[in-house]
């Protein structure tokens, strides 16, 4: 019988899921360092994946508690840029299903750009429904940050083209005619609320490129418009622009004709 290569024995593992599969046995008796290296990386990758589908499981327990009491259709909820100096902010309202699995979903902020614009394409093709919305940078000026966060989520709740019956909310409370729960960190306990958060984030940091194609002396392509030394020093030599907010320190210490 020819014995395999390093390389054919690395590529039937990929398929493989249990250690009691036939060929993870034979490859065992293997004494090649190569072999056993290879046999090493396929245990600390199928630990890796246990963890997530765990953390998976247990970022359901919300989206599971309300199921329970006979909701169906529940919706996370989530904003992003409340923070910074430039752009809007935006809120993502996500109805997943009850069969939705993605491991590794996570608050956006863990994730890695690549993870996050792959992740939210997948949020987005197997969701129920998705809607996004925005705040400008005049409006948050006029009602405050707080005001326009929670404008953005109501806005992105009425927009969703299947009415959920009830809410998984970050931190925040609304006013809606839904019965909902605010969870602080939310978009780390619930996956609904993390679906949320991705789509949220993903679709504001595409605005923030889209904007620096015209301004591209304050970096909005890296900062997103949060007050980076680099940001600071561009208002300070250039002035601001229409994006940028007038009642945001330092910006509103600072007197500008526009």
């Amino acid at each position: 019988m020819k014995v395999q290569t390093i390389s054919e024995i690395e590529q039937q593992l990929i398929n493989i899921k249990n250690e009691s599969d036939p060929f993870f046995l034979s490859i065992q008796q293997d004494e090649r360092k190569g072999v056993q290296h290879l046999i090493h990386k396929w245990r600390k990758r199928m630990e890796h994946e246990r963890q997530l589908q765990e953390k998976f499981i247990k970022m359901n327990t919300y989206e599971n508690k309300w199921r329970a009491r006979g909701y169906e259709c529940i919706a996370g909820v989530d904003e992003v840029g409340r923070g910074p100096l430039a752009g809007p902010v935006m809120a993502a309202a996500v109805i997943l299903p009850k069969d939705f699995f993605l491991a590794g979903i996570d608050d956006s902020k863990k994730l890695s750009e690549a993870k996050r614009i792959e992740y939210a394409e997948i949020i987005k093709r197997e969701a129920i429904a998705v809607s996004v919305a925005e705040i400008d940078s005049k409006e948050i000026d006029t009602i405050n940050i707080y005001e326009a966060t929670k404008k953005a989520m109501k806005a992105a709740i009425v927009s969703l083209s299947s009415q959920p019956d009830f809410l998984l909310i970050d931190a925040m409370k609304l006013e809606t005619p839904y019965a909902f729960e605010s969870i602080i960190k939310g978009d780390a306990k619930s996956v609904s609320i993390a679906a949320a958060s991705i789509v949220a984030k993903v679709a504001r940091d595409n605005l923030m490129m889209e904007i620096s194609k015209d301004f591209p002396e304050y970096g909005f392509q890296h900062n997103m418009g949060y007050g980076t030394r680099e940001h600071i020093q561009a208002i300070q030599k250039y002035g601001i622009t229409p994006y940028h907010r007038k009642s945001f320190a330092p910006i509103k210490d600072m007197v500008y004709e526009q």
